[in-house]
């Protein structure tokens, strides 16, 4: 049993972060069984390697991998710490020198509103899985946060859940409802992330259709860009034209409560 749960928890730690199932087997490995209080010290090993890992060596380590850390600026941040810990939050420079050349342009035209970005890739290896995501495996993905407004039409920087994924803008009754349709095919998993909400939060707050627009066509302008994936009935209500935007296929889950966008 004990066997078995240090693989359960090597498979966890690999899933979320690439690197800590790794790190987890050495801290494992570096205190013997008979030790006194050695889950406190294999914690402490573990915690420690991992930090030292992720925010000295991995940075300099990526570049080789052909990706580096998003860089954040006064414009440009994570949704919250848990992408940059789970070193979620690793792209190809292009698509970096992207990420800022929109966030600054966005920023310049809404003075104090920032582009949040939700899980891009890990820091190693083409073809690695960035669970739950199909495709974010190469360094070309990135997940950004849709626009919301205060009750008074004021853009701001606040989201609707911790996770930053989970809470839909749902079709009207008069707009398409892709939800449906892959779900009645057998899609099961295509809202699936409503259960990641991980809590929802500031309940006050409208989706934006104008700064969700105006920051859907500065990605969609960047020569870069390949590919833009929003849910049809958003494509539609923000009549985004471009022939960048796509849908994603029902094998994939929604995205009405994050825009996905990519590399050529």
């Amino acid at each position: 049993m004990r066997i078995l749960l240090h693989i359960i928890i090597i498979v966890l730690l690999t899933v979320v972060t690439q690197i800590g199932g790794i790190i987890y087997l050495i801290a494992v490995l570096l205190i013997k069984r008979t030790a006194t209080k050695r889950h406190l010290k294999r914690i402490g090993i573990f915690a420690g390697l991992y930090l030292f890992t992720t925010f000295l060596i991995i940075p300099n380590i990526a570049p080789i991998f052909g990706r580096e850390k998003i860089k954040e600026t006064e414009f440009l941040k994570a949704h919250s710490v848990f992408y940059k810990l789970a070193n979620r939050n690793y792209v190809r420079p292009e698509l970096n020198k992207s990420l800022t050349q929109i966030a600054s342009e966005f920023e310049n035209r809404n003075s104090g509103i920032k582009m949040i970005h939700l899980d891009a890739n890990f820091p190693f290896i083409n073809g690695f899985p960035l669970l739950p995501h199909l495709s974010h495996n190469d360094g070309k993905k990135v997940d950004v946060s849709l626009i919301y407004q205060e009750p008074n039409g004021q853009l701001t920087n606040k989201k609707p859940s911790i996770s930053g994924y989970g809470v839909y803008e749902k079709p009207t009754a008069n707009e398409y409802d892709q939800n449906a349709d892959c779900k009645q095919r057998g899609n099961w998993q295509y809202d699936f992330p409503k259960y990641l909400t991980l809590g929802t939060i500031n309940k006050e707050i409208d989706f934006s259709e104008k700064g969700t627009r105006e920051l859907a066509n500065l990605i969609l302008r960047q020569n870069s860009i390949g590919k833009l994936f929003i849910e049809p009935h958003l494509k539609k209500r923000l009549n985004l034209t471009n022939g960048k935007v796509r849908f994603h296929g029902c094998q994939a889950v929604r995205h009405d409560d994050h825009i996905h966008f990519q590399l050529k």
